[in-house]
């Protein structure tokens, strides 16, 4: 009977160790998100510097995100 209560104890104490995933932060990208309300598509190019993400407009245009986002939404 002790060994059951020692080995369900240990059992309790290394369930409490383990460590649960993070929960999603759920912030959306700005730019990307003003790339969508403009009816537009993004596309996530690798770069040196990093990834970049691009936006392709209805009209056909194909222009950064955070210079579309910067150059519109910083003109209101």
């Amino acid at each position: 009977m002790r060994q059951i209560v020692l080995l369900t104890g240990l059992a309790v104490v290394l369930a409490a160790c383990t460590q649960s995933a993070p929960a999603p932060t759920g912030l959306a990208n700005p730019a990307s998100e003003y790339c969508a309300s403009l009816g537009g598509r993004t596309e996530i190019r690798n770069e040196t510097g990093g990834q970049v993400g691009y936006c392709h407009l209805p009209d056909g245009s194909v222009t950064e995100e955070w210079a579309l986002y910067r150059a519109r939404v910083g003109q209101q």
